[in-house]
């Protein structure tokens, strides 16, 4: 498969129907729902092994790995748009809100992302790079360490402010990703890749042997 079969971790498209009214999209049938269902509620958050936590956050990694080789930038990465099949496996699914990369770094002042996973130049309207992906791969690392909702109880706008005005950050849990997040929401040029991302859990996951 393409770069090494990580486009597999990708929703696979089967086709669409674009006559009025009945606009629709068919995809490959994911059992489980989103991952955001999966942890806040389904109830079976208790169930997910940390061995498994890892093997999902390698499963989104490979597949933004093959989203950011094909030279497009997801822009609302979050658990909520990542699905999950009877195997447990995760894929990225809504490109709705995606751009191209090109060579330098893009400017967009279309509203794009969902507050609570945006990164903050996104939040700004400031010009952003496939980084801002990784700013929110962060977020879903939290929630898959914590179990809990990103910014729980505080308003949108709220977050949207704190975020990108204060500085603001989720508080890192103890652990061994905490130090991959906290990197995860650096600057976007410190940022690391997703090879470097996905090195890194599979360093976590080999601990685990």
């Amino acid at each position: 498969m393409l770069f090494g079969g990580s486009c597999y971790l990708v929703i696979l498209f089967l086709g669409a129907c674009t006559k009025p009214p009945r606009l629709s999209m068919v995809t490959e049938y994911m059992e489980m729902g989103s991952l955001y269902y999966l942890i806040h509620l389904s109830g079976q958050k208790k169930k997910l092994s940390w061995r498994r936590k890892l093997k999902m956050l390698c499963d989104i990694c490979r597949g933004l790995m093959c989203i950011h080789r094909m030279k497009i930038i997801h822009r609302d990465l979050k658990s909520a748009n990542c699905l999950v099949n009877k195997h447990m496996t995760v894929k990225i699914c809504d490109f709705g809100l995606s751009r191209v990369m090109t060579d330098t770094p893009i400017r967009d002042s279309s509203s794009a992302g969902t507050p609570e996973w945006m990164a903050p130049e996104l939040i700004r309207s400031e010009l952003f790079t496939e980084k801002c992906d990784i700013f929110s791969l962060g977020v879903i690392m939290w929630e898959l360490c914590t179990l809990n909702r990103p910014w729980e109880g505080v308003p949108p706008e709220r977050v949207v402010y704190a975020v990108a005005n204060e500085r603001s950050r989720l508080e890192i849990p103890e652990g061994p990703l905490c130090k991959l997040i906290s990197d995860c929401w650096a600057e976007p040029h410190l940022r690391p890749s997703c090879e470097e991302i996905l090195s890194r859990l599979l360093d976590c996951e080999d601990a685990l042997c």
